[in-house]
Order: C-alpha cells, then sequence, then structure tokens
C-alpha cells in the first residue's frame, strides 16, 4: 500500500476567524501546519503518494509543501472548480492514482487528530476481502457523529447520521473519517457532482451488497473542527497525548519555536504552543493555549485554552479562557474575554471595554 488521498477542501467554517486567511489543514497545530503531522504519520505507515484534494484557498497548499520530498513523499495537488463533498472529491482526484483495481488506498478526512493504527486498518481490509474498510471509534455521546453498527465479525451492518432520540443510538461506534478504498470502487462514484460517501456512498454500497468492514481503534481521537478542540489536539500533540513524527521540538509542557521571545519570568504551561517571531511579556502566564507566529502577548496577561492569531497582540493584563484572535487583531490591556468569545481579524478592542464581575 503506497497511495493516498487527502481530503483538505473544507471552508472550516467552525474555527472562523482562524480561517478566514488559511485553509483549516493549514492552521498551525504544535509548531506545524496541522496537515504536516497527517502526511508524516501517512509517510511512517509506509505510504509514498498522496493527492490532496483541495478547494477552499487551494493556492496556499503547494507553495508550503512543494512535491513532499522534504517528507519524503510525492504529493500531487487537485483543486476542485465547485465544492463536490467528501465522495465527489475523491473521484475527482481518481485520475492521479496509480493503484491497480483490486489494491488499497487510503483515504484521510484533513481535520482529524488521531492516533490510527493506519497499518492495521491496511492489514484489516486486505484480510476481509472489504470492498471499504473504515476507522471508527467509540465516543460517549454519539449525536454529532454518524452511527456505523457492525455484526460479531466487524462487517458493517447500517449508518445512521446524527441520530438524537435514544431508540435511534443503537451503537457507540462512529465513523472517525479514515477509510480504506478497493480502487475500482472509486471508480463507481458518480462525477461532476457533489456526493456525500456517508450519506450517498457507503449507503448505497451497503444497500447493493458491498462488503464494508469496520475496525474499532480507540486510542486518541479528536475532530479538530472547532476553535476549542484545535487548542486541545495541538496541546496534546506538545505533550505527547497524540502522537506525530513532526512535532518540531521535544515532548513537553511548553513548545517555543525559533525567533520566539519568552521574558524569564512567565509561565507556560499545558503545552502551550509560541508561534516564531512571537513575544511573551514579563508575569505573563498562557496555558494549554496557542499564540501564533508574530503575536505579542503583553506583560501579565492571563491566557487559558485560548487561540491568538498571526501578529495579534494582548494587551497588558487582559485575561483571556477560551477565546480566539484572529489574526492581526489588536485587544487592548485590561479586557476579559471568556467562554468562545471571538475577535474578528484585524479587529480593536479598547483598554478595558470588555469586563467580566463575579456576579455575572
Amino acid at each position: 500500500m503506497t497511495e493516498a488521498i487527502l481530503l483538505v477542501g473544507g471552508k472550516g467554517t467552525r474555527l472562523r476567524p482562524m480561517t478566514v486567511n488559511t485553509p483549516k489543514p493549514m492552521v498551525p497545530a504544535a509548531g506545524v501546519p496541522f496537515l504536516t503531522h497527517q502526511l508524516a504519520r501517512a509517510r511512517a505507515a509506509g505510504v509514498e503518494h498522496i493527492v490532496l484534494a483541495t478547494s477552499y484557498l487551494a493556492e496556499v497548499f503547494e507553495p508550503y509543501f512543494g512535491d513532499g520530498s522534504s517528507l519524503g513523499l510525492h504529493i500531487e495537488y487537485v483543486t476542485e472548480r465547485e465544492p463536490l463533498g467528501t465522495g465527489g472529491a475523491i473521484r475527482n482526484v481518481a485520475s492521479r492514482l496509480r493503484s491497480g483495481p483490486d489494491e488499497p488506498v487510503l483515504i484521510f478526512n484533513g481535520d482529524i487528530l488521531t492516533g490510527l493504527d493506519i497499518r492495521a486498518l491496511v492489514d484489516t481490509h486486505e484480510t476481509s476481502g472489504a470492498d471499504i474498510s473504515l476507522h471508527l471509534t467509540r465516543v460517549e455521546d454519539p449525536r454529532a457523529f454518524g452511527l456505523v453498527p457492525t455484526d460479531a465479525t466487524g462487517r458493517v451492518t447500517a449508518f445512521l447520521e446524527k441520530p438524537q432520540t435514544p431508540e435511534e443510538i443503537v451503537t457507540d461506534q462512529i465513523n472517525a473519517g479514515a477509510y480504506v478504498f478497493r480502487r475500482s470502487v472509486i471508480d463507481t462514484i458518480p462525477t461532476g457532482r457533489p456526493v456525500s460517501v456517508e450519506r450517498e456512498t457507503f449507503p448505497d454500497l451497503l444497500a447493493t451488497g458491498a462488503h464494508l468492514q469496520g475496525m474499532v481503534d480507540s486510542t486518541y481521537w479528536l475532530d479538530l473542527g472547532t476553535p476549542q478542540a484545535f487548542v486541545r489536539g495541538s496541546a496534546d500533540l506538545v505533550m505527547g497525548r497524540a502522537p506525530s513524527p513532526a512535532v518540531p521540538g521535544r515532548r513537553g509542557d511548553r513548545l517555543v519555536l525559533d525567533s520566539a521571545s519568552v521574558a524569564p519570568d512567565a509561565k507556560l504551561t499545558g503545552g502551550t504552543v509560541i508561534g516564531a517571531g512571537a513575544t511573551v511579556g514579563e508575569g505573563a502566564r498562557v496555558d494549554g493555549s496557542t499564540v501564533l507566529d508574530g503575536a505579542v502577548v503583553e506583560a501579565g496577561a492571563v491566557i487559558s485554552d485560548s487561540l491568538i492569531g498571526e501578529g495579534a497582540r494582548v494587551g497588558a493584563r487582559t485575561v483571556l479562557h477560551g477565546a480566539v484572535i484572529g489574526d492581526g487583531a489588536h485587544v487592548g490591556a485590561d479586557n476579559e474575554l471568556r467562554d468562545g468569545v471571538r475577535v474578528w481579524c484585524g479587529a480593536r478592542l479598547p483598554d478595558g471595554a470588555v469586563r467580566f464581575s463575579s456576579d455575572q
């Protein structure tokens, strides 16, 4: 098994404003674009050829990764003229694949951080003789996901999209966003229109008697679609809870990139990342957060579980908890932003404009 498709065309609307200027897979996690971690893990599992299915801000990918040789890969790029959905995107890149009709092709969603044993998924696919094999994981609350019940042999019996009632929740197994397709199956996906593998391709194949196999792998798994999840995933990579050979430094409580400046008495904890050229001032405390390249955290600021965009500035003594500050935004001194507040790219918040008191 030597090739894969990475689906990186989504607009990342849930991650805005971080995705206004940057496609979601290129937002830095643990010091490098998140996509770097996926590419590195695929290469470690033996993948040599990867096709990136791009759409939104497609022009960003190739200048960064080039032909992939720096990662030991051969990378090609295919851009959708109009969004085609997961299935349509897979079909749209089929002409770039080199596998024979019965050979396996790995497919990954570009927003999933996982410790999946990629080789085990491929082995399951080959030993079971499946047409498609799916990585499944178990979650406590499956209502936001697609349920995938299986029989005693692991064969998929149904696809249930985002169930809401107790009667609909027949399993805690969900579609975890990584698949192995028999190459010939990709050619059966319709062309020239949007297709969802979750809502159309998989159910239709099941209905016609195709063999879809599930492999439950309950190692680390996180959908990075929201700012809170993205920050957590980055911190978990830094601390070694999530595996990746691409983290640029030692695992630990903090990752400070070259050319960043951190005051000696500043405290960085919880997997915090300080990007290249960023500055953290005296007495500042940053916990479980990502501060991107060129951002400034002024003296005495207290930041936790937050994402600070490129070139943004957080004023002195400002408190951020679970906040997102867009690229180039400026939050003045003595503000307090909590619980999912987002400041748009380039916005300006004056000193002391927002405060929370203990009785609010």
